[in-house]
């Protein structure tokens, strides 16, 4: 805790005086531009992964980043999904999974979750079509590759899930908001992004080379092809195809 303590002071004494105009501005309503959905791993950080700003996310986290289906539960998800829409009027959802995910690695092994952490046995229950799927069509994949699937198809599972709210399938029916699903990469810190035409998860900058191609900041090259990623062909045909009712998300 004295860390923690030593943080909050360099806090209060560094970024709070040189944010007064923005603290001040906050005080009077928020404006998020973006829900952002993830795990509670203390590893992921959505605002320093994507160096927003104070007031930028409006953010949803816990194990797994699993939203249970609409009226399967009266958590807290389902109430923030719900004013986020309707009353932030948010326009993007993302769903973020990252690897070596420690919820996946107990749906994979859910059976023996029951006795010795019974809630969270009955959490991972909400995303049960997960695990069914990857060991339905991914079983033949050693225990590294069936967890990579599975935290890949979790996000997916739960952007479906996320359609069961009414007023997230009322907004996107009238294409008022867009959901995105994200795998970030704990090791070397790259994220892929699900692209829903070639089903399979490319790099975020893909498709954007007419709006830049080298940022001066990073150096980093973002003049990528929409058809290219950090994963072979050979990779994405292994780990993120799934069966012929998948390819209608």
């Amino acid at each position: 805790m004295k860390d923690i303590i030593k943080g909050l002071r360099e806090f209060q004494s560094g970024y709070v005086l040189g944010h007064k105009e923005l603290l001040k501005e906050l005080s009077h309503g928020q404006h998020p531009r973006v829900l952002f959905i993830t795990c509670s791993d203390s590893r992921v950080q959505p605002e320093l992964m994507t160096q927003s700003k104070l007031g930028d996310l409006f953010v949803i986290r816990n194990a797994g980043n699993i939203i249970p289906p609409y009226g399967s539960t009266n958590g807290g998800e389902g109430a923030t999904i719900e004013y986020a829409v309707k009353s932030l009027n948010i326009q993007h959802i993302v769903v973020c999974g990252h690897t070596g995910c420690g919820a996946m690695k107990g749906l994979l092994q859910v059976g023996e979750l029951a006795a010795k952490m019974p809630l969270v046995y009955n959490w991972l229950k909400h995303t049960e079509a997960t695990r069914e799927l990857v060991e339905d069509h991914y079983g033949h994949l050693d225990e590294k590759d069936k967890l990579a699937t599975l935290v890949a198809e979790n996000v997916l599972t739960q952007i479906d899930n996320l359609k069961t709210y009414p007023s997230v399938r009322s907004h996107l029916h009238r294409n008022d908001v867009q959901l995105h699903g994200w795998i970030y990469n704990i090791e070397d810190g790259s994220v892929l992004t699900y692209d829903r035409p070639s089903h399979t998860f490319i790099q975020p900058f893909a498709g954007l080379e007419d709006d830049f191609s080298l940022d001066e900041a990073t150096g980093y090259d973002h003049t990528l092809q929409g058809d290219q990623s950090r994963l072979s062909h050979v990779q994405r045909d292994r780990i993120y195809r799934g069966s012929p009712a998948f390819y209608n998300r």
